[in-house]
């Protein structure tokens, strides 16, 4: 049976949700892992937090519960609703999150030495796939708006101009939507993609609910890529780390795929997790235009709310030049002209005003408003910006910020990570597994990087394992510690010394 004989109706279903009830309550007597047998051995503390029930149902691979890495049964028709659901041809449950689809879906498409393009601003888990496979990058950089400090998506301009200059690419892979809701003109890199006959591989991790509102940016599938990964926990309905990875056409082999989740999948797959994707498809098949519009709703009123305080801008597709589209159930507010870093606003929001934001950043907080908000959550969030407005909520030590930001702007512009080209020396893999050895900044010039070395803001990677490391990046990463900058991914902190391949 495949997703194109799923009749609408169908979606009313929980295969595998109605399995792993009836196994649940099955009296037996357990000889099998986990070793907690249903929950008579759990230790007090989590069965006083989670109650008797949830580890009824954490049960392995039983008869009748089916296999993910040999699907037959119900997890087979599980899939194949949610590929129906969300528009593919064939759909994968991933328990170990979308960091696994994005590794698999690298794997499956791309060789060792063989290349793939992708954008300075992808996932981590990228470069992980990049070191599992051997794959060489060709780095794109993404559109970046220097008056609010933010990355977007690669541009089609961009993306013809890298197939042009390697031709012999094997896949292209992109972001959509980034961290902070901004998607890039999907449909026309997709075409372009196309034209060379190589698959175009989507990190669509934060828009798992854009198949089932019109007001929503096109998802990934209906715009013509050829995979997608979503992180149904993200957005959606499942429990956390459950994902899904979407596949259609021809471009991407599914048994190789399949092959390779096997590589970077748990073999003891959580039923919990996976009954959570099926229970989430159902609830979107059924509710989720409903559920989009509720969303759509209380983003609109917190962002015309919040746009109206003084002190405060949230980001707006129209007036940041390079973003194509804007999935508007994502928020993201500066705080700059407050004098606050979005570091010093977050922890105020959490330790003094009860709120939590998804993203802090040096100038902005960014808050995910899903199907799991209400009313209450977005006045209160309201409350909040209204509130740290009052000079009263700012701590004594913080100085204002806006000089530092000219400062920044005028200082880092000319040598940001768009301003120099980096080449990879060699692969990810032959960086990852090549020894090392840590030298002083100064003496790491023309060596080739062991680290990904990441600033925030803008959030684009200077340094990436294989890179030759060049004075251009050494300097640039060394103003974003200078004026206040976080630096993720080396092992020094203090970027007083650098790892490289020996």
């Amino acid at each position: 049976m495949t997703n194109r004989h799923v009749h609408r109706q169908s979606q009313t279903r929980t295969p595998l949700v109605d399995a792993l009830r009836t196994a649940a309550h099955q009296h037996h007597a357990p000889f099998y892992a986990p070793g907690h047998k249903q929950g008579k051995g759990i230790p007090q503390p989590l069965l006083d937090l989670l109650g008797a029930l949830v580890f009824l149902a954490d049960l392995p691979e039983l008869p009748g519960l089916d296999n993910l890495f040999a699907p037959e049964g119900v997890i087979q028709e599980a899939q194949e609703l949610a590929a129906a659901a969300f528009g593919a041809e064939e759909t994968w449950f991933l328990v170990n999150g979308s960091t696994a689809g994005v590794m698999a879906a690298i794997l499956a498409t791309c060789g060792a030495g063989e290349k793939i393009i992708l954008p300075r601003n992808i996932h981590q888990s990228a470069i992980a796939g990049l070191i599992l496979s051997g794959a060489v990058p060709v780095f794109i950089n993404p559109e970046y708006d220097p008056a609010i400090d933010l990355a977007h998506s690669i541009t089609p301009v961009a993306v013809a101009a890298a197939l042009k200059q390697h031709p012999d690419a094997k896949a292209v892979m992109m972001v959509y939507p980034t961290y902070h809701g901004a998607c890039g003109n999907i449909n026309a890199i997709a075409k372009l993609v196309h034209q060379y006959n190589i698959p175009l591989l989507v990190d669509e991790a934060h828009g798992p609910h854009f198949a089932f509102h019109p007001d929503l940016p096109p998802s990934a599938l209906s715009a013509g890529a050829d995979l997608t990964v979503q992180s149904t926990h993200k957005i959606l309905g499942a429990m956390t780390q459950a994902s899904m990875l979407h596949l259609q056409g021809k471009r991407v082999e599914p048994e190789r795929l399949s092959k390779a989740l096997q590589l970077v999948q748990s073999t003891s797959p959580s039923y919990l997790l996976l009954a959570s994707l099926d229970a989430a498809r159902q609830q979107m098949a059924l509710h989720g235009e409903e559920l989009m519009t509720q969303t759509l709703q209380l983003a609109d009123d917190a962002r015309k709310k919040i746009s109206q305080i003084p002190g405060l801008s949230v980001l707006d597709a129209v007036k940041s030049p390079g973003l194509f589209a804007l999935d508007r159930t994502r928020l993201t507010v500066r705080v700059l002209e407050l004098g606050l870093s979005g570091f010093e606003a977050d922890e105020i929001f959490h330790q003094q005003l009860g709120v939590i934001a998804e993203l802090p950043t040096l100038q902005h907080l960014t808050f995910i408003i899903s199907l799991g908000n209400t009313e209450a959550d977005i006045q209160q969030l309201v409350y909040a910006f209204t509130t740290i407005t009052q000079n009263k909520y700012h701590p004594n030590s913080i100085t204002p910020l806006q000089d530092v930001f000219q400062k920044w702007k005028a200082e880092l512009l000319l040598i940001h990570p768009s301003s120099f080209t980096i080449s990879p020396a060699i692969s990810p893999r032959d960086a990852f597994f090549s020894p090392t050895e840590t030298l002083p900044l100064e003496q790491t010039l023309d060596r080739i990087s062991a680290e990904l070395v990441c600033p925030y803001p803008p959030g684009i990677p200077a340094l990436m394992p294989g890179e030759v490391i060049n004075p251009a990046a050494i300097e640039y990463l060394q103003q974003v510690l200078t004026l206040g900058g976080q630096i993720t991914g080396c092992s020094d902190p203090s970027f007083k010394t650098l790892k490289v391949v020996r």
